[in-house]
């Protein structure tokens, strides 16, 4: 073995040069990030998946926190990413996202998008926190999946955080609880907002979404609000966390670790 080999095991072995995180339990909270699987837009016909931001950037949130994470997606298997987030994209849409670039160029963290597991595959108890990420896909999959309605309440009447952002929020539309009411009945909640639709549809010159979020929490009965076109917002009431578009990713996690503590 070389110096530089030995060098290099020296290293690999030692991990006390990390980043110290003051917790009060010896065993790490655990979050299940819940992305979407691909599909082609009935609007646009264009192919379809989840915001790489709305993954990366909570998932640097809670790693950094000491909180472990499983992606997985309402169907399992691969999954990927919405062009115009993806930082290499030749549209530079998402070239300044530099958290998801280093997500990208991290081997080990790729690969877990290779083979996600099924959503209902996993066991519920294991985990304190659900927190559903957005992007294009959700608002053509997720409004009437009952997986993730299933998962949605049993963490929520379990006394669990849940969580929800951008169009992610889909999920949460439809979801009842046991009694059969609408979880988002009187709930304040955000998501994707009527007017940042109004600006995607005039950027690209065509109606993207089939159905508004905002309009359909508003006749579930919640108060829906919301911080401004394009800017980052979160909201929690008690246990249900929702933020309203890609650059909010972060907040979400910020506000799920709050209402878990360390």
């Amino acid at each position: 073995m070389t110096a530089s080999d030995k060098q290099t095991a020296s290293v690999r072995n030692s991990t006390g040069h990390h980043a110290r995180v003051d917790q009060t339990r010896t065993k790490p909270f655990r979050v299940i990030l819940v992305v979407a699987n691909p599909t082609h837009s009935s609007t646009t016909g264009w192919p379809v998946g989840f915001w790489a931001a709305e993954l990366t950037h909570p998932y640097y949130e809670l790693t950094e926190a000491g909180y472990e994470v499983t992606i997985a997606s309402p169907e399992g298997g691969a999954v990927a990413f919405d062009n115009l987030s993806d930082p290499r994209d030749p549209s530079q849409w998402s070239a300044d996202d530099l958290i998801s670039m280093g997500f990208i160029n991290t081997p080990n963290l790729l690969q877990l998008l290779d083979n996600t597991p099924k959503l209902a595959d996993l066991n519920y108890t294991d985990y304190d926190a659900l927190l559903v990420c957005g992007g294009q896909s959700p608002m053509f999959t997720f409004r009437a999946n009952a997986d993730l309605h299933a998962a949605i309440r049993t963490f929520y009447e379990a006394e669990k955080v849940v969580a929800l952002f951008c169009h992610g929020v889909a999920a949460l539309v439809d979801a009842t609880l046991s009694d059969g009411s609408y979880l988002a009945a009187g709930k304040t909640v955000t998501g994707f907002a009527n007017i940042e639709e109004d600006f995607s549809d005039e950027a690209a010159g065509t109606q993207i979404m089939p159905w508004r979020l905002e309009d359909a929490l508003r006749e579930r009965g919640a108060n829906y609000i919301q911080g401004g076109l394009f800017k980052a917002f979160a909201i929690r009431d008690g246990r249900l966390i929702t933020g309203q578009q890609q650059y909010s990713g972060r907040k979400v996690a910020q506000l799920v670790i709050a209402a878990l503590g360390q």
